[in-house]
């Protein structure tokens, strides 16, 4: 197969002091001297993402850098005997777009032990429809049931609308728990419904300053936003309940106390996408593969060109964005 002898990629580099995304022309010989050299059919448009690419987070710590922490795509060319011409992978995470190459670009090389087959279930754009936050909602619903959450009380879902947010409704309803979606816009109640949400709080009521110990209604929760918020949500959380935090859309700080930890055995559990063993994500990928509704994974998603990703990464942290945006290379 003849590969394109340049093509587009968008880099972060440096302009001033300040981290810049433009669109660069690339060749194969300006890629990183990785293993396994991939076409790259789909990325994706995550929070991360969006900070990377306004540069309104340093999130790439060495430059230049090609943003996208994702990437679907066909393997062209392999030094590792663990991959050939022709597999279709993933890639979530990793470092991409942080300290490592990443998918908004044609082509891209990659170490061996980063990728995974593409399951079954989906296609390449589906892969992407899901991304590192579908990917990341699903490790944290695993840890939630790995902790022993309860189905007869309401599990909560903060920044619902969001991607990891919507993908998190969607598989906590399909395994029969009754999801409280927490958004600040309205406007998203009826999509939300549509994922399985049967309730509704108001971002605003979590983001009080409240005490440290609250009533309790909430038998677990996936948390996407931080601060103030989660410090609500675990203050809310009921005897023996936990909470899986994931985001920091509303910061990195937390004013809580340890009183819901000793007092009533609330759990706080980490969960990191970025890192996350092989063994972590084989599980996640098939808890989505087994019980993400494809039809909610349409509803939850729209294709954009890599030309938009600029614009659409001003977008998402501007909380403007719905769901999920794959991004087609």
């Amino acid at each position: 197969m003849a590969l394109d002898e340049s093509f587009e990629a968008l880099m972060i580099e440096d302009a001033g002091g300040k981290q810049q995304a433009s669109f660069k022309r690339l060749s194969l010989a300006d890629l990183p001297d990785h293993e396994v050299l991939v076409e790259i059919a789909y990325s994706t448009l995550n929070y991360k993402d969006g900070l990377a690419v306004t540069g309104k987070g340093r999130i790439a710590r060495r430059l230049p850098m090609v943003a996208g922490i994702d990437l679907a795509g066909t393997v062209v060319d392999s030094r590792s005997p663990h991959w050939k011409a022709g597999d279709k992978v993933i890639v979530n995470g990793w470092g991409l777009s942080e300290t490592e190459w990443g998918g908004y670009s044609r082509y891209q090389r990659l170490r061996p032990e980063w990728l995974i087959p593409l399951p079954e279930a989906f296609s390449l754009e589906q892969a992407m429809a899901i991304g590192t936050a579908g990917y990341t909602a699903a490790l944290c619903v695993d840890a939630l049931e790995s902790w022993g959450l309860s189905k007869e009380r309401e599990v909560l879902v903060t920044g619902a609308a969001g991607g990891v947010g919507s993908v998190a409704v969607a598989l906590l309803a399909a395994h029969g728990y009754r999801v409280t979606a927490s958004t600040g816009r309205e406007e998203t109640h009826d999509y939300l419904r549509s994922l399985g949400a049967s309730d509704f709080i108001h971002r605003e009521e979590l983001a009080q300053e409240g005490r440290p110990l609250q009533k309790e209604r909430w038998g677990g929760a996936v948390d996407t936003v931080g601060s103030r918020i989660l410090a609500n949500v675990l203050a809310q959380t009921v005897y023996g309940g936990a909470v899986a935090a994931c985001g920091l859309a509303a910061g990195p700080d937390l004013p809580a106390t340890v009183l819901p930890h000793i007092l009533r055995s609330v759990a706080l559990l980490g969960v990191d996408s970025v890192m996350a063993p092989l063994p972590k994500r084989e599980k996640a990928w098939a808890l989505l593969a087994e019980s993400l509704p494809q039809e909610h994974l349409a509803r939850m998603t729209q294709v954009e060109p890599l030309k938009r990703v600029p614009e659409l990464a001003e977008a998402i942290l501007a909380g403007q964005i719905q769901g999920r945006v794959v991004i087609k290379i």
